[in-house]
């Protein structure tokens, strides 16, 4: 005689509906992640990036909106306050370079203009010549390095002695030549365009073998891989390979090397404004606002130390974020 089978208790169900949804929740706990996901991750750990990120894009917004707000603050940086200057010695009146309710960061030596509104302004020419020759740089990097390490041989050979050779270049003395014989007006541009124009070019010329370095060695290392053999014995074709399979697999280093390479102008700019080869007055510009002050260093030092912060927080930011970036994309990666 059988035993009895055992009925299932009231329990059961219960018991399994909470096995199912615990079964549910780890599926969803353990669910995968995309790359950008896990650098979002890793970044938002990071909070020297998070703040100069936060300072870059308060940079951009403030550029971007100088117009509005020298409005607001009813300051034109081209206008001239004679009355606020000392006629013997042409210094601001008052202390710390005539600081005041009307004028946040004091006025110019001899002229009298805001300097606030200068700054607002100089921080277009800077970001503007950094992002541009930073994306002229990139584009021709990324194409020539890409091209180097995927064909390599002769082709590889004549973009490395290039690269050599570009690098070698006395690139400040070459933009001073440049400028200093340049027409006055070309391509419909005039005045300090044409200058903004010429450095733009020049230092993205001259920028776009670093990050060419940087994608040939990496293209070197993907081209050996699995995917792109199996791409090869599929039919797939050299271009098919190189912009479907190599190029997404390289815009982790191309965004990293682009965050450092964006400071990196900025202060090229400032030293050609600075020299004197880069934007003409009365367009404003740090690098030039800091020629302007070496005359009144001693008797008024806030017209340095105004543009020269201001070059010191826009680096310093750009590099916080750049490093933060890096960390984030590429963890393994030495400092």
């Amino acid at each position: 005689m059988t035993a009895p089978l055992h009925e299932p208790t009231a329990d059961a169900a219960p018991n399994a509906l909470e096995e199912a949804e615990v079964a549910s929740v780890k599926a969803a706990d353990v669910q995968g992640r995309s790359l950008g996901r896990i650098a979002w991750e890793r970044l938002k750990r990071d909070k020297l990036a998070l703040t100069g990120g936060a300072v870059v894009v308060l940079l951009i917004v403030i550029a971007l909106l100088a117009p509005v707000l020298t409005n607001l603050l009813g300051q034109d940086p081209d206008a001239y306050h004679e009355n606020l200057i000392d006629p013997l010695f042409g210094t601001p009146k008052g202390s710390l370079g005539g600081l005041g309710g009307d004028h946040l960061l004091g006025v110019e030596p001899v002229n009298g203009r805001d300097i606030l509104a200068r700054i607002l302004y100089g921080a277009q020419i800077s970001l503007l010549v950094g992002f541009l020759s930073a994306v002229v740089a990139v584009a021709l990097g990324t194409v020539l390095g890409i091209l180097a390490g995927f064909f390599g041989g002769w082709v590889d050979s004549l973009i490395s002695r290039v690269m050599d050779g570009l690098l070698a270049f006395p690139q400040l003395l070459f933009i001073i030549a440049l400028v200093s014989v340049m027409p006055s007006s070309m391509l419909g541009l005039g005045g300090s365009s044409v200058r903004i124009f010429v450095m733009i070019l020049v230092i993205g010329f001259f920028g776009w073998p670093y990050i060419g370095r940087v994608v040939r060695g990496q293209t070197l290392s993907l081209r050996e891989r699995e995917y792109v053999d199996a791409a090869r014995s599929l039919g797939a074709g050299r271009f098919y390979i190189l912009f479907k399979e190599l190029l997404p697999n390289l815009v982790a280093p191309i965004i990293v090397y682009s965050t450092m390479m964006i400071p990196t102008n900025i202060l090229t700019e400032a030293a050609l404004s600075f020299l004197g080869v880069g934007v003409k007055p009365p367009t404003a510009s740090w690098g030039q606002m800091l020629s302007n002050a070496i005359d009144y260093y001693d008797s008024d030092p806030m017209y340095m130390v105004v543009p020269g912060v201001a070059i010191f927080i826009t680096v310093l930011a750009f590099n916080l974020f750049g490093d933060g970036v890096r960390d984030a994309l590429d963890p393994k990666a030495s400092r």
